[in-house]
C-alpha cells in the first residue's frame, strides 16, 4: 500500500510539481513569442520574407554542397584510376609471370601505388604506411575495380584497378589525399554560409523597403481619413488613380467617412433642433424669473410664476422626449393619439403673439383625431405658428378638419408671404428668406416640422397659391 498518498486520495504535492512547471511553461511560452514577435505589419512581412528565404538558402546550401563533395570525390577517383593505368604501363604479365618493368614511370611508384599478382604484393611506395597498405590490401584481394576511404592524421582514398589484357591476375591500388579537395569543399560550404549571410541581409533589407514603399499609400490614406473624418470633410479617396487592393481600400474608407459624416450631421441637426425648440420655453422662465425678482411678491403672484415655470419645464422636457426618441430610431408616433382642437387652443394660449397680432382657431366641423401623440402634434405644428406670428401682420388662424386621407390642419397668415425665389429652399435646414431681418430665427423649425411629420407617417408643405400671406399644411393619418 501506497503510505504516500493523503487521506482523501490526492497524491503529495511533491509529485504533482512537475507536471504543473512544466504546464507552467508551456503556457508562458505563447505569450513570450507573442511579445517578441514584430508588432508591425512592416516587421512581420519583413521577418516571413527572411524565414522564408534563410529556409530556402539552407536547402539550396545542402543540395549545392553535397553535390560538390560528390563531385569533388568522383573527381579524385577519376585521377586514382588515371594513375592507376599509368602504372599498369609498367607491368608485364607475359609468359604468366608478373613483373614491374624499370622504365621512366617508376617514379609514380613513390606517389602511393601497389602492384599485386594474385594476393601478393610486389611493388608498394617507399611511405607506405601500414594502415593504407591494409587497405591497400583488402582492395587487392578482390580482385576487383573498387575504393574506399581511410581515415587517420589525414584522410586517404584508395582506389583498385586490375591489370588489363594480363596472362595472370595483377592489380594496381592507387592513393590519393584527399586533403586538397576537403579544403575545397570546406571552402566552398564557407563561401556559401557567407554568400548566404549577404543574400538574408539583403532580402531582409529589400523586403523592409519595398514593403515600407507599398504601405505608404496605406499610412497616407489613414492620416488623411483621420483627418477627414475629425471636421465632417467632403473630400473622398474615389475617382484617384491606385492599384485595385488600394482601390477597395479607398471605397472602405470612404463609406466609412460617409457613415461618419452623415452622424456629424445628424448630431449637429440634432443639437440645432434642440436648441431652436427649447428657446421659447426656456425664455420664459427667464421672463418670469426676472419679474418675479424685480420687487417682492404676494403669495399668490408667486404661485402663479411658479406654475409658468412649470409648465415652461414641462415642455422642455417633452420637446426633449420628443425629439431624442426621434434622433434614436424609435417610433415616437406610436403608442398615442391626439385630439387635435384642444391641442390648437393650447398652443395658441401659450404663444405669445407681438402687440397687434392675434392668433384664432377656427371651430372643428366635428371631433377630429389624429394618429399620434399630443406632444408630437405640439412639436410639428409649434414650428409653423411661431413663423406665422412672427411674419403676420394682424391675424394667424389655424384650421383643421377631416379629409379622405386624415386630418389636415392650416396654419395661415396674412403677412408678406414666402418669396418665390425661396420657395424651393424653404424647408432646407438653416436656410432663411431674409437672414438680416431682425429675427433670431435659425432656420430649423421648419425643416423640424417635415421631418417630425414624415416620421408620423404624414407631411408638411407649403400652399403657394394662397393669398396674401403664407399658409402651410399638415396632412396626418386620423387616429
Amino acid at each position: 500500500m501506497d503510505t504516500r498518498r493523503s487521506r482523501s486520495g490526492e497524491e503529495p504535492r511533491a509529485t504533482r510539481r512537475p507536471s504543473g512547471s512544466a504546464g507552467a511553461f508551456f503556457t508562458r511560452t505563447p505569450s513570450l513569442l507573442a511579445r517578441l514577435a514584430p508588432r508591425t505589419l512592416r516587421g512581420r512581412l519583413s521577418l516571413v520574407a527572411l524565414t522564408t528565404a534563410a529556409l530556402l538558402m539552407v536547402i539550396l546550401t545542402v543540395a549545392f554542397n553535397t553535390v560538390a563533395r560528390h563531385r569533388l570525390q568522383r573527381e579524385a577517383d577519376d585521377e586514382l584510376r588515371t594513375r592507376a593505368a599509368a602504372v599498369a604501363t609498367t607491368v608485364d604479365s607475359r609468359n604468366g609471370r608478373v613483373r614491374v618493368l624499370e622504365t621512366s614511370g617508376d617514379r609514380l611508384l613513390d606517389t602511393n601505388a601497389w602492384i599485386y599478382t594474385g594476393g601478393r604484393l610486389l611493388e608498394r611506395p617507399p611511405s607506405g604506411a601500414g594502415a593504407l597498405t591494409r587497405a591497400a590490401d583488402a582492395l587487392a584481394a578482390h580482385g576487383r575495380r573498387g575504393c574506399t576511404t581511410v581515415h587517420g592524421p589525414g584522410t586517404v582514398r584508395l582506389c583498385a584497378q586490375p591489370v588489363p589484357g594480363a596472362a595472370a591476375r595483377a592489380t594496381v591500388v592507387t592513393a590519393l589525399d584527399l586533403a586538397p579537395y576537403r579544403s575545397s569543399a570546406e571552402t566552398l560550404l564557407l563561401g556559401s554560409f557567407a554568400l548566404d549571410a549577404v543574400m538574408l541581409a539583403c532580402t531582409y533589407a529589400l523586403t523592409r523597403l519595398a514593403v515600407g514603399r507599398a504601405l505608404r499609400p496605406v499610412r497616407t490614406m489613414t492620416d488623411q481619413a483621420t483627418q477627414w473624418s475629425a471636421v465632417g470633410s467632403e473630400e473622398r479617396f474615389a475617382g484617384r488613380d491606385r492599384p485595385a487592393e488600394l482601390a477597395a481600400l479607398g471605397g472602405s474608407l470612404d463609406a466609412l467617412l460617409d457613415r461618419i459624416r452623415a452622424v456629424l450631421r445628424h448630431e449637429r441637426q440634432l443639437t440645432g433642433e434642440l436648441s431652436h425648440e427649447l428657446r421659447t420655453p426656456l425664455s420664459r422662465i427667464v421672463a418670469e424669473l426676472d419679474w418675479w425678482g424685480s420687487r417682492p411678491r404676494s403669495d399668490a403672484e408667486t404661485r402663479a410664476s411658479h406654475e409658468v415655470m412649470a409648465q415652461a419645464a414641462q415642455s422642455m422636457r417633452t420637446i426633449c422626449d420628443t425629439l431624442l426618441d426621434e434622433a434614436r430610431g424609435g417610433v415616437p408616433t406610436a403608442p398615442g393619439t391626439a385630439d387635435v382642437p384642444p391641442v390648437l387652443h393650447r398652443l395658441s394660449a401659450a404663444l405669445e403673439a407681438p402687440d397687434g397680432v392675434r392668433v384664432v382657431v377656427a371651430d372643428a366641423p366635428g371631433p377630429l383625431t389624429a394618429g399620434v401623440r399630443p406632444a408630437l402634434l405640439e412639436r410639428i405644428v409649434s414650428p409653423l405658428l411661431a413663423n406665422a406670428v412672427r411674419y403676420a401682420r394682424t391675424t394667424v388662424t389655424l384650421a383643421a378638419w377631416r379629409t379622405a386621407d386624415g386630418i389636415r390642419v392650416e396654419v395661415t397668415d396674412d403677412g408678406p408671404g414666402v418669396p418665390e425665389a425661396f420657395a424651393d429652399r424653404l424647408f432646407q435646414p438653416g436656410k432663411r428668406a431674409e437672414p438680416g431681418d431682425g429675427h433670431g430665427g435659425a432656420g430649423l423649425g421648419l425643416p423640424l416640422a417635415r421631418r417630425l411629420a414624415r416620421s408620423a407617417g404624414g407631411e408638411v408643405s407649403h400652399d403657394p397659391a394662397h393669398r396674401p400671406g403664407a399658409c402651410f399644411v399638415v396632412t396626418l393619418p386620423a387616429g
